[in-house]
């Protein structure tokens, strides 16, 4: 799992030390584990959300981790053009790469600790998919896509992009420098993320040794979720036991606790969590296929506006999925 690493913790800034004025800890409120699933032209994600109550996820909508999977040859999937309207999408990429395109201009590679962060906003078009290059020689695949609801307010602002590389990322070590802490989006103590967001949020990437401690000071008035990517743990002063593919949610408080377990699977050295969390919306949603908006009327003038065409268009010589040619004698004959 790359993403962004360091050789030497001990250069990085520290995840600020929690006194005694730092407030509470943050309890343990629910674990839930992901379901399988696949997305798209049929890649196979794990829906962090299913099971969470939608009071507890506020402001986000729905999470999906891609993989991880090795692909061969051949098998790596995307998804096709498709619209969205009413929130943000975030597309982290932890291993492989995937290729974005959109109706406003915005695209690019996304590849190993990269962030595709597309507002929607009043409606557009999009495409992620794998390059032709993966397609034809598979490798690993994995990574996180997370939509972030807008408020009422912000629901029809212009679609618009950001590509975060993986080396704006801003990295912290913890004291001990048993965790590398990745800061995507939002405040951390004195240190912020590069992704600019509609709404206050933060999404943070740590990598525990085995055996650490990583206690995080959180903002009071965001809510507060941990999906386990892989590895496994404990979380809380309580050590409930965590693994891959399960997301946990706090109550109110200050801090989150969270430890590796002393031994680790034989595919990682670390526990890898995603810890994201937001202001809360507290407005009704409603959600359909690629819209999220507040009423159902809303959600049917979405329908009516993508069939009339009002969310862009495709550009000509679009990004589409490359499907390789079944017959690989064919294809050397004819260059296809």
């Amino acid at each position: 799992m790359p993403a962004v690493t360091v050789d030497d913790l001990s250069k990085l800034a520290k995840v600020p030390v929690l006194g005694p004025e730092q407030g509470q800890e943050r309890p343990l409120r629910s674990v839930t584990t992901a379901p399988s699933g696949l997305e798209g032209e049929g890649f196979p994600v794990r829906r962090a959300f299913a099971g969470v109550s939608l009071a507890d996820l506020d402001p986000f909508v729905h999470m999906d981790q891609m993989g991880a999977v090795n692909y061969a040859p051949g098998e790596p999937k995307g998804t096709p053009w498709h619209p969205h309207r009413g929130f943000e999408t975030v597309t982290y990429m932890i291993d492989g790469t995937f290729a974005h395109q959109d109706s406003h201009g915005g695209g690019g590679l996304i590849t190993n600790g990269a962030t595709q962060w597309m507002t929607a906003g009043a409606g557009i078009l999009h495409i992620e998919t794998p390059p032709e290059e993966l397609v034809v020689s598979g490798g690993l695949f994995h990574g996180i896509q997370l939509w972030v609801n807008l408020p009422a307010k912000d629901k029809m602002t212009p679609p618009a992009y950001q590509g975060l590389e993986a080396d704006q990322v801003t990295l912290l070590s913890s004291p001990d420098g048993g965790a590398l802490v990745r800061i995507i989006a939002g405040r951390l103590g004195d240190y912020t993320g590069p992704g600019s967001t509609h709404t206050p949020m933060a999404l943070i990437h740590a990598s525990i040794s085995a055996g650490a401690l990583l206690q995080l000071p959180w903002d009071p008035s965001f809510n507060a979720l941990l999906y386990v990517l892989a590895g496994s743990g404990y979380v809380g002063s309580e050590g409930r036991p965590i693994q891959g593919g399960q997301m946990t949610t706090f109550g109110p408080g200050d801090w989150v606790t969270v430890r590796a377990g002393d031994r680790q699977e034989a595919d990682t050295d670390h526990l890898e969590i995603l810890l994201l969390g937001g202001r809360p919306i507290g407005e009704p949603v409603e959600h359909y296929g690629p819209f999220v908006m507040n009423t159902r009327e809303e959600i049917g003038q979405a329908v009516e506006d993508f069939e009339a065409g009002l969310f862009g268009s495709i550009p000509p010589n679009a990004l589409m999925p490359h499907v390789p040619d079944p017959d690989p004698i064919r294809a050397e004959h004819t260059g296809i």
